[in-house]
């Protein structure tokens, strides 16, 4: 049975050794010691020596080293070890002065068609290496973010439940500070950085500003304000935070509300633009970014596009991100 695999030699190679091996022995007892040497188990070489005790020209040293590689290239993986011996003694076979002058020449050349079938075979070997390997990495690369995806699906989902239980939640203080947490695990499970709410305070120790949080996305700064109340955030509020984001250099403004907010709030934003960027957001549309399992980056992008561009602080988001 003809085998062209990584376990058997090809055809074409099993025939150039079986011309070759014996020309690189000048006896039929050499071509033995040359089986031995690599590896052949005494099994296989037993009833040739037997053979030859009892009569040498029963039997060829052709005849030997075709029923030997034979049997050992039948043996599939198991032989390997042997097979890479016998190929590389082949191979390596230099002093071509020691054989017979009939066997020097034509052994030099079955040696060279050796040589030039091994090194195709290796490159069509290395090319099928290659191009399991990059299978292989891709089937990795896809395995590793269809992991990444469901660990991300679950992490929204946990958010989303988190968010839906705040609605029955009746302490206005507790509200906000548990929305507080959902969105900055919202942020941060986003890979961008956040820094929880904090306290400035004087010297004396007293407090100075309550920060409700600060995140940065694409190299810029955002002080984040969050309200939760029952009616929309009025320009006082809105003042307020403008006045910490004026205080600080570079630094842009988000708040959101989970109530919307009145027109002189939205309209004090709109004129903080000439200073700032200053981007609005409603609960709304991060509920919305829950449920779909957006990109809040991407969101925090396109509003500050909307910001910058058509001086548009809150402009309603959520459904493409």
């Amino acid at each position: 049975m003809a085998h062209n695999d990584a376990y058997h030699w090809p055809p074409e190679l099993l025939d150039l050794l079986i011309e070759l091996v014996p020309r690189l022995n000048r006896s039929k007892e050499g071509v033995l010691g040359f089986l031995r040497g690599a590896g052949v188990s005494e099994d296989l070489l037993a009833p040739h020596r037997l053979q030859l005790a009892a009569d040498k020209s029963a039997i060829s040293k052709y005849k030997i080293v075709r029923a030997v590689l034979s049997r050992i290239n039948e043996q599939g993986d198991a032989a390997l070890g042997v097979r890479r011996e016998i190929l590389k003694r082949a191979i390596e076979f230099e002093d071509f002065s020691t054989l017979w002058p009939d066997d020097r020449l034509p052994a030099q050349g079955l040696q060279a068609s050796v040589r030039r079938l091994v090194n195709v075979k290796d490159s069509f070997t290395r090319m099928s290496q290659a191009h399991d390997e990059e299978r292989a990495a891709r089937i990795k690369a896809r395995t590793s973010e269809l992991e990444r995806l469901a660990r991300r699906k679950a992490r929204f989902q946990a958010l989303r439940d988190r968010l839906n239980d705040l609605f029955n939640e009746d302490d206005p203080r507790k509200r906000g500070t548990a929305l507080e947490g959902v969105l900055n695990d919202l942020f941060a499970t986003e890979g961008i950085l956040i820094r929880e709410s904090f306290t400035l305070r004087s010297e004396e120790g007293h407090p100075v500003e309550q920060i409700d949080g600060a995140l940065e996305v694409d190299g810029s700064a955002y002080l984040v304000e969050i309200k939760w109340w029952g009616e929309p955030v009025e320009i006082n509020a809105m003042s307020r935070h403008l006045v910490r984001v004026y205080g600080r250099s570079e630094v842009r403004a988000l708040f959101i509300s989970a109530s919307g907010f009145t027109g002189p709030a939205i309209k004090e934003s709109e004129r903080a633009l000439n200073q700032r960027v200053i981007v609005l957001g409603e609960l709304r549309e991060l509920v919305l970014l829950l449920e779909r399992q957006g990109d809040v980056a991407a969101w925090l992008r396109e509003k500050v596009r909307f910001a910058q561009l058509e001086r548009r602080p809150l402009a309603l988001l959520g459904s493409d991100f």
